[in-house]
């Protein structure tokens, strides 16, 4: 499955970018030089590419083939258009459920996310384009295979994306411990769409400010955070049975 979402080669990095392949992350040598390599890097810049500059021997563990100093990651789905999902989920006639995932990092955790996500009726997946998991061949496998079920869509920006959402009249919520509200206590049955922030640092204070409503999970051990996914899980399945309780 890696080999299919990756390609090599200055050249043919050049051509997929202006084939309009889907580029999750681009990773180039350091120290690389040349005409070539001059045009990648401007093609990458105005193309908003998410980059990186390893050593070699990191781009040698990618790929065993000739490289030249560049590997790409191609995303295997196509991404869609954030206004034209919301846009047609609204006009469906159901009440919109989405899920925004702030700089999530890890590809499993991803997938097990899309997994969940599409087991609970949600219509859209939002990441932002940069500093989040891609979509690789370990995602698609912890999915089993949802990643080709449920839309997702692809930002400059998170805070963007509530903007937008909220434009639109779907409540933005926020899964934090940074909040006296419990999850129990907050509405899903509206139009909403929830935020699970990254592994590490949870969701961006920034984004924090915006949205229009905080929950927290109940925590009964010592530990003081759940896994991600398993949080997700949680979100997702209590917006399931207070839709279920009035649709009855």
């Amino acid at each position: 499955m890696q080999n299919q979402t990756q390609i090599f080669g200055i050249r043919a990095v050049i051509e997929a970018i202006n084939a309009n392949e889907s580029i999750d992350k681009v990773f180039l040598q350091k120290g690389l030089k040349g005409d070539l390599y001059l045009e990648l890097e401007n093609l990458l810049r105005s193309n908003d590419i998410s980059t990186a500059y390893v050593p070699v021997e990191k781009l040698n563990r990618l790929t065993r083939k000739n490289h030249q100093g560049v590997v790409a990651q191609i995303a295997p789905i196509a991404f869609h258009n954030l206004e034209d999902l919301i846009l047609n989920v609204i006009e469906s006639g159901k009440s919109p459920l989405f899920l925004l995932l702030d700089q999530l990092s890890d590809v499993r955790n991803f997938g097990a996310i899309i997994r969940t996500a599409e087991c609970t009726g949600v219509d859209g997946i939002i990441i932002q384009k940069k500093g989040g998991a891609p979509v690789t061949g370990d995602t698609i496998k912890t999915s089993a295979g949802a990643v080709f079920n449920v839309p997702i869509c692809k930002v400059d920006h998170i805070k963007d994306a509530v903007f937008y959402l909220q434009a639109s009249g779907i409540k933005v919520i926020a899964a934090t411990e940074k909040t006296s509200q419990n999850l129990y206590d907050i509405s899903f049955t509206d139009p909403c769409a929830i935020i699970m922030g990254s592994e590490g640092k949870g969701i961006n204070p920034s984004i924090l400010k915006v949205v229009d409503a905080k929950a927290k999970l109940p925590l009964m051990g010592e530990i003081g955070s759940l896994n991600v996914s398993v949080a997700c899980g949680a979100f997702l399945y209590e917006a399931v049975r207070q839709r279920l309780e009035i649709s009855d």
